[in-house]
């Protein structure tokens, strides 16, 4: 008889960074329950309270007291981002339309991201920006008041480029429009209607309208993380003898690719409870082992709908009864790893057969009773850590890991979660 667990993931981090931001510049008290305490959206909050907004911690909540989106104030130190891309793109965004000077950094790893994404379109509206050759952070940033609009083709489907216009035309009145070549994540988009913003989108494009000021006065709740809760997922299809649910989880279209792939393996999974709220769809995901998983096939088209999935993905391809397949995907090499050649790598010290190519790789399939114990070398990214001590868990191996540390930056309850699934 199965095993069923009952949990609520990690609550979703690119909701959290997103609903911080605007609440900051909005112009009424926000009240944000169940926020992502992990590294990457605390120094989120730290900077923004460097900028001088009135952010404190009650009961758990995240109460934000502003003061409008002009009265951001010039830091008195570089604002540290640690590992988040999120952070420092989205409010480089926020910055643009300030008049004062701002040096914003991170960690090693966010020091080698690219940052001319956000460059070059934050220029053409007026910024200035110095910043190391290559276009890597630090990043110097001088806003301006009174942006200049832009009507911008990104060559990437990017909700951190995307959502970095989109907050600096809120410091413009002419026209602020963004076309991408593949709808990426709306969270932005949907927020900023949520706080009263005129947003229209045109099929691939997204515009500001006339209103550009974020109202609030409200309480809103962050829902569970599917790139969290994704870890789970794949460990309840493959593990023999178990059922989870996960409850809360925000299931916007943007974002829930990993349904379609749990689709093509034919995974025994339902979904309850479905409500919208703050303008996101949300509910509990139900998933059942399966004995037979067929292989599965990711490209430009779902891509940018499960990016952060592809780590945990590659693991349930381990699974599969035949080649798994992800290509289109070169972004991948641009995350906090190389995540291409990190999953390789640990696929191959662990028995699995791959085939690395530029813009992605093919899993061979193998059994967990073919597989060993590795080295696992993370390269610093917690998404490479969470998925391979996933796999362990599954296989009852014995892996030793490079560094587990990384995995604070996004999901700090992870081990405690791990360890009551496996109970």
């Amino acid at each position: 008889m199965a095993k069923i667990k009952t949990l609520r993931s990690a609550s979703d981090k690119s909701i959290s960074h997103r609903l911080a931001i605007i609440s900051s510049i909005s112009k009424k008290k926000v009240i944000i329950k169940n926020y992502l305490f992990a590294e990457d959206t605390v120094n989120t909050t730290k900077a923004l309270t460097e900028l001088s907004v009135d952010i404190k911690i009650e009961n758990s909540d995240v109460v934000v007291n502003p003061k409008g989106k002009y009265v951001l104030k010039e830091p008195n130190d570089i604002l540290d981002f640690g590992n988040s891309g999120t952070g420092i793109r989205l409010l480089s965004g926020v910055l643009s339309g300030c008049d004062f000077f701002c040096v914003v950094s991170g960690d090693s790893s966010l020091t080698k991201r690219p940052m001319m994404r956000i460059i070059e379109p934050l220029s053409r509206m007026g910024a200035s920006f110095m910043y190391r050759k290559g276009g890597y952070a630090p990043l110097a940033v001088h806003g301006k008041s009174g942006l200049s609009g832009i009507e911008y083709s990104s060559n990437i489907a990017s909700a951190q480029v995307k959502s970095a216009v989109l907050l600096a035309g809120l410091f413009s009145d002419e026209p602020v429009c963004v076309r991408e070549p593949v709808k990426s994540r709306n969270h932005t988009e949907n927020m900023l209607r949520y706080f009263g913003v005129d947003v229209e989108e045109k099929g691939l494009s997204v515009c500001l309208g006339k209103n550009r000021e974020p109202y609030g006065d409200f309480e809103l709740s962050v829902p569970a993380d599917i790139s969290s809760s994704a870890f789970f997922m794949v460990l309840a299809a493959v593990k023999k003898e178990l059922e989870i649910v996960l409850t809360d989880v925000c299931l916007n279209d943007t974002r829930s690719g990993i349904l379609d792939v749990f689709d093509q393996c034919g995974i025994n999974y339902e979904i309850k409870n479905k409500k919208v709220e703050s303008n996101e769809l949300i509910g509990d995901i139900v998933v059942k082992h399966t004995n037979s998983l067929k292989p599965f096939k990711i490209d430009k088209e779902l891509l940018p709908s499960l990016i952060d999935e592809i780590p945990i993905l590659s693991i349930l391809g381990i699974f599969c009864d035949g080649v798994s397949v992800i290509k289109d995907a070169s972004e991948l090499r641009k995350k906090e790893s190389d995540r291409i050649k990190a999953i390789c790598k640990n696929l191959n010290a662990v028995g699995v057969k791959t085939e690395e190519f530029e813009d992605g790789f093919k899993i061979y399939p193998n059994s967990e009773y073919n597989l060993k114990n590795a080295y696992i070398d993370t390269f610093g990214d917690h998404r490479i850590a969470m998925s391979f001590k996933v796999l362990e868990a599954v296989c009852g191996l014995e892996f030793e890991f490079s560094e587990t540390h990384s995995i604070k930056t996004s999901y700090p309850g992870f081990f405690d979660h791990l360890n009551y699934i496996m109970s």
